[in-house]
């Protein structure tokens, strides 16, 4: 992936923050994910009272792309108002695996510059994929 790539991915998943819907954890998410036609696709976690039926924003950015007939994908980036870089939680981390090859590059961010780049065999070391 390009550095231009990675900035307009970054820039998504930065603006993302600002439209999460978080009235519970007050803690954001922003993702933007590009798929292999060069489309970014932004995600924000959206909650609800419900919790269960809360979705985060990198399964928003995923299912947004598969929904509109993407199936795959160049990187991801994930962004938050955290200290360190953010990471996915476990859900996240399976649905990934549905769909990304396990190499793909994977950044952890936060809006003051923190970049950790990682991959599916990382996160996920051993995902209901790799035990079938």
């Amino acid at each position: 992936m390009t550095e231009a790539e990675y900035s307009a991915l970054k820039k998504v998943a930065d603006q993302e923050l600002d439209k999460a819907y978080i009235p519970y954890s007050h803690f954001a998410v922003g993702a933007a994910l590009l798929s292999a036609d060069d489309r970014i696709f932004p995600g924000c976690n959206i909650e609800n009272a419900a919790f269960g039926s809360t979705m985060c924003a990198e399964r928003t950015a995923i299912f947004s792309a598969v929904a509109a007939g993407c199936h795959q994908f160049k990187a991801l980036v994930i962004s938050g108002r955290t200290e360190g870089a953010i990471a996915p939680c476990g859900a996240c981390r399976q649905v990934m695996v549905e769909w990304f090859d396990k190499k793909m590059p994977i950044y952890l961010t936060n809006t003051s510059g923190k970049v950790v780049k990682t991959d599916l065999d990382h996160l996920l070391p051993a995902s209901f994929e790799d035990l079938k």
